[in-house]
């Protein structure tokens, strides 16, 4: 007979197995500066409109708002990216990162997910597949104790941060 193992260390594999999807995203956006500075994320943002992909309600904000503020915001998405990652791969403010991951991965459902007018409903579940994996992990992780297994114990990770022990 195969024993299993509780499900809290499936779900802090999961955790860190997301977590570490993040670091890979946001480091390639943090280190290079194609993302940032040479303007990738404006790129993007300026393909989801013209390709139809951001949800109509979504097209004017990401013109007034996202686009001229674009290489701000592309900061914000690579170093919050990498954040997300670093913190769910060591259990550390897991909760809070999740609850941004949430947020973000709903964001890019509206801004690049939109499968057309008159499609089948199932239609936009298929077409925002990608985000909604990651949305439905975020929202697991911050409802769940997923951070208390396999974690870096946090009160010590503070207290190490503000010089309190070596």
């Amino acid at each position: 007979m195969v024993k299993r193992l509780p499900a809290a260390y499936a779900l802090a594999a999961l955790r860190i197995a997301v977590g570490a999807l993040f670091v890979i995203f946001g480091e390639s956006k943090v280190f290079d500066s194609w993302f940032t500075a040479d303007g990738g994320f404006q790129t993007a943002v300026e393909s989801f409109i013209q390709q139809g992909v951001a949800y109509p309600f979504m097209v004017q904000t990401l013109k007034t708002i996202v686009l001229p503020y674009g290489r701000f915001l592309a900061f914000i998405v690579a170093y919050g990216e990498l954040a997300i990652g670093l913190s769910l791969v060591t259990g550390v403010l897991a909760r809070t990162a999740s609850a941004f991951g949430a947020i973000y991965m709903v964001s890019l459902i509206f801004a690049a997910s939109y499968p057309g007018d008159h499609v089948a409903f199932w239609r936009y579940f298929g077409f925002s597949l990608q985000h909604l994996v990651f949305l439905l992990c975020f929202v697991t992780f911050a409802v769940s104790e997923s951070a208390e297994t396999w974690s870096l114990p946090a009160s010590r990770w503070w207290l190490s941060l503000r010089g309190c022990i070596d």
